[in-house]
């Protein structure tokens, strides 16, 4: 590969790292509100708002993983991890500095919002690196047993089963620590594991072009990736 297809293909290495990392972040931030979604009046889906970003940390580790490799796409999981401690470090510094008496958010808004971040990110943490590295290695598997075709197949049944062990997984813990009461555990499992096998089904397409691109641009054979 020339040294300018390489430097361009680090560029699009750590702007989709950045995606990720954000994504994953803001999910961890906004988790607290739930809201309900009732497709054509079929089914009535209850789940937290930060389940939204959360399905563009599997396409793009899927991306990674598929143009880049499994170690590449490691390296995205662990940074991620980084940034979520480190963004409840400073959540809880925040949170323990008392506000001043014209400070248009007070102190006791301020915990309502963000007080249980740390409980709920630990137990984000411990679904997302469960579900992530899944992810990676159930792609891979599929991906040496197809000799780099059959990108559907990979793409789906990898997300499929890592998208329930997080779901499960989050919620469990959630609930064992009280933040969520059990009363809601069964409803919101199927509905937010629902919700991602829809996500990860329409995504699919996007995937194909993704990789497209990519395979034009640097004039990659299917299965080969840019190291």
């Amino acid at each position: 590969m020339k040294e300018k297809d390489k430097q361009l293909a680090d560029t699009i290495y750590l702007v989709l790292a950045a995606l990720f990392i954000a994504s994953l972040v803001a999910s961890n931030l906004i988790f607290q509100k739930f809201f309900y979604w009732e497709p054509f009046g079929i089914y009535r889906f209850e789940i937290s708002v930060g389940i939204l970003p959360y399905p563009i940390t599997f396409l793009i580790t899927d991306i990674l993983s598929e143009i880049y490799g499994k170690k590449k796409a490691n390296q995205v999981v662990i940074a991620g991890i980084f940034a979520s401690f480190f963004s409840m470090l400073i959540i809880l510094v925040a949170d323990f500095s008392p506000a001043i008496v014209n400070s248009p958010v007070d102190d006791k808004t301020f915990h309502q919002v963000f007080g249980l971040s740390p409980l709920a990110v630990f137990a984000s943490m411990l679904a997302y690196l469960f579900a992530q590295f899944i992810d990676i290695r159930i792609f891979h598997f599929w991906k040496k047993l197809t000799h780099g075709k059959h990108l559907w197949l990979r793409n789906n049944f990898s997300t499929f089963a890592s998208q329930f062990i997080d779901t499960f997984t989050v919620l469990f813990l959630l609930s064992s620590f009280k933040i969520l009461p059990w009363s809601i555990f069964t409803s919101l499992l199927i509905s937010g594991f629902l919700f991602k096998i829809i996500v990860a089904a329409l995504d699919t397409p996007l995937l194909y072009g993704i990789v497209y691109l990519f395979r034009k641009r640097f004039n990659l054979k299917i299965g080969e990736e840019i190291l």
